[in-house]
């Protein structure tokens, strides 16, 4: 009977053993999603998914598009981490930043003194400008001061609902996307959009849009950065060194010239 119980005592010990183990690599293997068990460095970015031509959803790609999807992963390529983008609504990019919800935002995002005030930025990776589009038969709208008694459609949370809003007379739409905009511009909803040159000049001329036009005045010059988190100054360093070694090797204007073309804006 004392050998039975210490065969049994034996075959107790060995079980607790081996569950002991199985939880330690359970916990190793589970990390904090930043790929612990491989050793992967993983860089979780904020990005609003409805501003191309520099972040959007292709039905025929399984990846984001855009300029700002191929720069960011140029960028965590070069810093050596794995890049996982979260399609975030726009004003609720900051909000995830500082809850440290993601590292960084790169969603066409205009550096300004305000959202300093919240977050870093990177050096300034693109230069865009505020411009309008307006129906191919308007005559009365041809600079921004024309706006004045017109009703005009902006992307809400966006610096061109702000800057639209200081023209006086000027009734302005807020509204979700872009495509949004345009949609109430065709429809007669609205007399102009006002947004980011790019995103009018992409809208026009990858869509085949016919029926409007864009008028070349510049509201605003805007310098676009990737935002950071307050207090993450080694990642706003990172970021900067591998962006400006993308610009050294040339990667970061073969990025450009897929989206934009040869000719540097």
């Amino acid at each position: 009977m004392s050998k039975m119980k210490k065969l049994i005592a034996l075959v107790a010990v060995c079980a607790l053993m081996m569950l002991t183990l199985a939880g330690c690599g359970g916990s190793s293997s589970s990390g904090s999603g930043s790929g612990a068990a491989s050793g992967e460095k993983v860089l979780k970015v904020g990005a609003t998914v409805d501003f191309a031509p520099f972040e959007f959803q292709d039905e025929s790609q399984k990846e984001y598009q855009g300029f700002d999807m191929d720069l960011i992963r140029a960028i965590g390529k070069e810093m050596g981490y794995t890049v996982e983008i979260q399609n975030i609504g726009f004003d609720g990019l900051i909000p995830a930043l500082q809850a440290k919800n993601i590292d960084v935002i790169i969603s066409g995002m205009t550096i300004t003194d305000e959202r300093k005030q919240n977050v870093l930025f990177s050096d300034p990776y693109y230069q865009s400008g505020l411009t309008m589009v307006v129906r191919d038969n308007e005559t009365a709208i041809q600079k921004f001061q024309d706006l004045k008694g017109h009703k005009v459609a902006v992307q809400i949370g966006t610096t061109s609902a702000a800057e639209v809003k200081k023209i006086e007379g000027v009734e302005v739409k807020e509204l979700n996307t872009p495509a949004d905009c345009f949609m109430e511009l065709k429809a007669n909803g609205v007399d102009a959009v006002v947004n980011d040159r790019p995103v009018n000049d992409y809208y026009i001329t990858k869509t085949g849009a016919t029926g409007v036009k864009a008028l070349p005045e510049r509201l605003t010059a805007e310098d676009y950065g990737i935002a950071i988190g307050k207090d993450n100054t080694e990642m706003q360093k990172k970021v900067n060194d591998a962006l400006k070694k993308l610009k050294e090797n040339g990667e970061y204007d073969k990025i450009y010239a897929k989206w934009f073309g040869d000719q540097m804006k």
